[in-house]
This record gives C-alpha cells, sequence and structure tokens, in this order.
C-alpha cells in the first residue's frame, strides 16, 4: 500500500495565539500541506469538532499551554474517547516548555509526539510523519 500524499492529510492547529496559528499553518503549506483548519483552544476544538464546524483531521498539532482548555486536557479528551475524534488520532503538542517532569505528564496524558517551539518546517514534517505512522509521499 502507497503512504497517502501529504497535500492528502488534514491538520487541525491548536493555539490560543493566532500569529502562531498563522506560522503553523505557513510551515505546512512549505511541507505541502494545506488542509489545515484552526481552533483557538481546546474547548473551541472539541466543541468545533462535535458540531460538524471543523473536519475531522488525520493528525493535530497543539499548543500546550492555553486558556480555557490547555493542550494536556484536550489530548486527555480525546485519549478518553470524549470527542469526535478516534482515541488514537495522532497529537503533536508544540510548546516552549522545558520542564522535563511536565513534558513527561504531556506523554502520559497521550500526546503521541512533543515539539519544541520554534520549529523549522522539516522538524514539523517528520513529526507529522511519525505521528501518523508512515512516512509521507510527496507526490
Amino acid at each position: 500500500m502507497n503512504a497517502p500524499a501529504i497535500g492528502d492529510i488534514s491538520v487541525l492547529t491548536i493555539d490560543d495565539q493566532r500569529t502562531m496559528r498563522a506560522i503553523v499553518r505557513q510551515l505546512l503549506r512549505q511541507v505541502g500541506i494545506t488542509r489545515v483548519s484552526e481552533a483557538e483552544n481546546g474547548r473551541d476544538a472539541i466543541e468545533r469538532l462535535m458540531s460538524g464546524e471543523l473536519e475531522v483531521p488525520d493528525a493535530i498539532i497543539c499548543d500546550l499551554h492555553m486558556d480555557a482548555m490547555d493542550g494536556m486536557a484536550f489530548t486527555a479528551a480525546v485519549r478518553r474517547g470524549k470527542t469526535k475524534l478516534a482515541v488514537d488520532t495522532p497529537i503533536v503538542l508544540l510548546t516552549g516548555e522545558d520542564d522535563d517532569f511536565v513534558l513527561d505528564v504531556a506523554g502520559q496524558a497521550g500526546a503521541t509526539l512533543v515539539l519544541h517551539k520554534p520549529c523549522k518546517a522539516g522538524e514539523l514534517y517528520h513529526a507529522i510523519s511519525q505521528a501518523v505512522g508512515y512516512q509521507l509521499s510527496s507526490a
């Protein structure tokens, strides 16, 4: 079976900073991912997914620290089946956090990977490929 083309996958970006969502969108575009939706925090993402306003994504890039519902609580909600998302939906936490304890707890909550800010397009591509479990093809 051939891996899907990178342009065929969809990604949901969750971050409370509009500028950061724009940066992530641009990084994803640089690697050929154009099906990108956005939410302001975990609660916003869940509400919009449950209402059908947002497409169910193939992968999620989520900030760790946000108001209303942070990345750890969002990840735990997904892993407990409290959303429309499959419990094994890949979730990449994108964070500036460097506290090993917090990062370990994020992994225990169910984060597929943790990626540190700032990141480059190639790092994001490799994180998404690793998170979805196969190498994405560029064609």
